[in-house]
């Protein structure tokens, strides 16, 4: 039976441990972020992405109808992403014309990493920073904190159901901001479009302990898509040097990355008010933090320890999820509804 084996290399972790040989892998696309999904009674306006939709409605009250409950969903569509400005920065003029949009690439935009990229969606972010001579920033964050462990599952009438091969797996976030199996980052990168904005550009990402790191890419003043990387400085390329040690099997967990957002810098000495960008994806060069060899005894099968131990993290982060879009929700109700005056 097939189990995993861990192969760590101590005192170089930035996320974890390493394995031999460095692979690459889209941490998140955006262009895969589109809304196609109408949600709710009536509707015909998609709304959500149907691959990262998210119900929440079981964290609700017996007050709540068929029908609200039914609406209650939510997804990593590009429109629901948040922007959230530095307290200092955090003014209501600032605040409202803050934000982050679905924006579609022109029928002749070049190709970039061997991708046609005519008429495809992209993240477009606007920060409108203090015009004040003093440093500030803007954190681009998805619109909740992006399960590990839930489960891949489909929308099926009003209800998400989840297929029987898919229980208990926990991959339906897997490349949608979360990428698993990861040990030493060796390099990290962001293909972002410029507007010649001196602005820095930074990414937060967290591990299987919580421990977030902010990695600096690079400075935005460039015009047009550009590749963004960071390179880990303390990434060894040769075995030889590195310090290794044997670790517990089963039932240790699957180390993984997730991205918690991305960050844009403003320094007192450059240009405050409106700023404009645009993100295609992110991807991650990494050391791998498990190998899979044969073993006689399938542990799992016998045990089940890690399901059980990521059904109750799943739901904990459901729950979560679930307690803060719900007040949303309510808050959305209560808020006027009469249309803007041309």
């Amino acid at each position: 039976m097939k189990r995993l084996c861990v192969f760590v290399v101590v005192g170089l972790a930035l996320l974890g441990g390493t394995g031999l040989f460095a692979d690459e892998a889209v941490l998140i696309d955006f262009s895969k972020l589109s809304a196609d999904v109408a949600l709710g009674t009536g509707s015909t306006t998609p709304t959500e992405n149907t691959a990262t939709l998210v119900d929440y409605s079981f964290v609700t009250g017996a007050s709540f109808t068929d029908e609200e409950k039914a609406a209650m969903k939510m997804s990593l569509a590009l429109d629901n992403w948040n922007v959230v400005l530095a307290s200092s920065s955090r003014s209501v003029g600032n605040t409202s014309v803050t934000m982050a949009k679905q924006a579609t690439t022109s029928r002749n935009a070049k190709q970039f990493n061997g991708q046609d990229m005519a008429n495809k969606m992209v993240l477009g972010v606007r920060v409108h920073f203090p015009t004040g001579p003093y440093n500030s920033w803007a954190m681009v964050q998805p619109p909740f904190d992006i399960p590990v462990y839930a489960d891949k599952d489909s929308l099926q009438g009003a209800k998400m159901v989840v297929a029987d091969a898919d229980k208990g797996v926990g991959a339906k976030f897997d490349g949608y901001g979360v990428l698993k199996n990861v040990g030493v980052l060796k390099s990290v990168s962001v293909t972002a479009y410029g507007a010649n904005f001196s602005n820095g550009l930074g990414l937060v990402v967290t591990d299987q302990d919580g421990a977030e790191q902010t990695l600096f890419m690079d400075y935005l003043e460039f015009d047009g898509w550009r590749t963004l990387t960071w390179q880990n400085p303390n990434y060894v390329t040769d075995v030889r040097d590195r310090e290794l040690k044997k670790v517990s099997l089963y039932p240790k967990g699957m180390p993984f990355v997730k991205l918690v957002g991305i960050v844009i810098y403003r320094n007192a000495d450059q240009e405050g008010g409106d700023f404009v960008t645009y993100f295609k994806d992110i991807k991650v060069t990494y050391d791998k933090a498990l190998l899979d060899i044969q073993r006689d005894i399938n542990d799992e099968a016998v045990w089940g320890i890690l399901q059980q131990r990521n059904e109750a993290r799943r739901m904990a982060e459901l729950k979560n999820l679930g307690a803060i879009q719900v007040l949303r929700f309510l808050e959305k109700q209560k808020m006027d509804k009469t249309p803007p005056q041309e």
